[in-house]
């Protein structure tokens, strides 16, 4: 008897002493087209997105969620989409979005978690100066902190790959001036798509720079000829970070294809790609990981969470053990 329950404590212990995220990766870097961790292998970050920091996902932005989400869900990373133009977005209130994309941010760290700050916006490159500002805030605040991650364009349209760049450009400068190592992830023409084009004519002169790729499961666009232009990015040496992708439709609904969903999760598995999920919200749609009226500050039961939430859970506690 004493020897069993001698066991149970060592067993209790060493599930305490598990290290965080940011513990057991700590700096991030990219060298030869790799996202490499402090101990040079690929850390494949996986974890999920909140929603839009308005609208109804909003009131999921709160300490307990965070808790839950790394306890139960197992998340290594949390995306936190700053709203940009839409009404009650950054542009509008910059002191109320920053403030709670700071709480979130500094709870998400109190968890060692590596957070993804996603200027979310499709139309960035018409208000650059607004993203300096917003960025230089941040790096000021979080250079030191291994565990952020700066990503500086949410989706852009299908507009010239001079544009994105040109506007990548002028915030990594701003960034750089302030904190010279953390990831700086660039968005890519065509909604994130076209990370092919971008391998082409990459941005240079800038260490630790990594390409956001996206893509929607059931999306019929986003099959075979999506993962082609990606496969041809990763072969030309562009890094790529998922930092979106969803189990249905790039407008958040239709089918949750399971087939065409793990075939894109095999995928990123073996290309040892770090991803975000979209999204914890209880929006009714394919996409959204949470039924409606699901509780405010986390502690879901099975029965409140999607199809998507469901398999999501069980793919993430998978991965991250």
């Amino acid at each position: 008897m004493i020897s069993m329950l001698f066991l149970f404590f060592l067993l209790t212990l060493v599930k305490a002493q598990q290290p965080d995220p940011v513990q057991l990766h700590g700096q991030l870097k990219v060298q030869n087209g790799k996202i490499l961790d402090q101990h040079n292998r690929a850390p494949q970050l996986r974890g999920i997105s909140l929603s839009w920091s308005i609208w109804q996902g909003q009131k999921y932005y709160n300490p307990k969620v965070l808790s839950w989400l790394k306890k139960d869900f197992k998340i290594s990373l949390l995306r936190i989409p700053m709203a940009v133009e839409p009404k009650g977005g950054y542009l509008q209130d910059p002191e109320g979005q920053s403030r709670l994309i700071i709480q979130t941010i500094d709870e998400a760290l109190k968890l060692g978690l590596y957070v993804l700050i996603d200027w979310h916006d499709h139309h960035a490159h018409l208000h650059p100066q607004k993203s300096i500002d917003f960025f230089s805030v941040m790096a000021k605040r979080y250079v030191g902190k291994p565990n952020v991650i700066y990503e500086i364009y949410n989706e852009p349209e299908r507009i010239a790959i001079d544009l994105v760049k040109n506007y990548a450009v002028q915030v990594i400068k701003a960034i750089r001036k302030i904190d010279a190592k953390n990831l700086i992830v660039v968005g890519s023409p065509a909604w994130d798509q076209d990370v092919d084009v971008m391998a082409k004519n990459p941005i240079r002169g800038f260490s630790n720079l990594a390409y956001s790729f996206h893509f929607y499961a059931t999306e019929p666009s986003h099959q075979e000829v999506l993962m082609q232009k990606a496969d041809e990015a990763i072969k030309a040496g562009l890094p790529i970070f998922v930092t979106e992708w969803g189990v249905g439709e790039a407008d958040g609904n239709g089918k949750f294809d399971l087939q065409k969903t793990t075939k894109w999760l095999r995928w990123m598995e073996q290309n040892k790609l770090s991803w975000a999920n979209w999204n914890i919200t209880d929006k009714d749609e394919t996409t959204a990981l949470l039924k409606p009226g699901a509780p405010v500050y986390g502690g879901w039961t099975l029965d409140q969470l999607t199809p998507a939430g469901l398999y999501i859970r069980t793919q993430l506690s998978n991965l991250n053990k």
